[in-house]
């Protein structure tokens, strides 16, 4: 790591424990908008069929190459990880930085029409916190991600099979206590996330 450099960090998933449920995504563009709109979310689910689904989000590339394409030179990492810094009056929202992102990590601003980026919001990252099934995590190491991905897709098949022979044995109360659990976890973050923001609403009003 350079000399000055603070390390770089990034959010990151385990594909095994993400359920697509989108919570992060509401989270975010709540955190970073006031708006629980996900298209204005910094980090994004991708579902790649019903029992694999992965989020994206920057991951602070070093010699960037978001940076590299931007050719209003509208970006910038700071020595703060590398966290990207854009300069929204120079960004015309071209999305060559988009297209050049090997991450899907950048995303357009729906109303403003600037691109927007994962920050880590100082450290406090409500994603992870209300990840219903902590499936998000702040890592440094790129290979956390790809180790992952690689063990739960050598998983796919088993988790098929057993899911099939629920479905053919009639066994359903397995399936259906799953799902009850799953959405417990749900409640309870949403609940969670709900008094937070009543507490915050109740400060600015004071």
């Amino acid at each position: 790591m350079e000399k000055g450099l603070i390390e770089r960090r990034f959010i990151t998933v385990n594909p095994s424990k993400c359920i697509g449920c989108s919570l992060c995504e509401f989270v975010c563009s709540l955190e970073k908008e006031n708006d629980p709109n996900p298209l204005k979310s910094r980090i994004r689910v991708i579902r790649l069929s019903p029992i694999l689904n992965l989020t994206v989000t920057c991951r602070f590339c070093r010699d960037a190459p978001c940076v590299r394409a931007c050719p209003r030179n509208a970006i910038k990492q700071s020595e703060r990880g590398g966290i990207l810094i854009i300069d929204e009056e120079k960004c015309d929202g071209c999305v060559l930085c988009i297209q050049a992102c090997p991450y899907g990590g950048i995303m357009l601003h729906p109303e403003k029409g600037v691109v927007i980026a994962c920050d880590l919001c100082d450290g406090e990252t409500k994603c992870v916190k209300y990840c219903p099934e902590e499936a998000l995590e702040i890592t440094s190491e790129d290979k956390y991600f790809d180790e992952a991905l690689s063990l739960t897709v050598k998983k796919l098949p088993d988790e098929i099979e057993r899911l099939v022979n629920l479905v053919k044995s009639r066994n359903l109360e397995s399936l259906f206590a799953e799902a009850v659990e799953r959405n417990q976890r749900l409640e309870e973050k949403l609940k969670s996330l709900s008094m937070e923001e009543k507490t915050k609403l109740k400060h600015s009003k004071s």
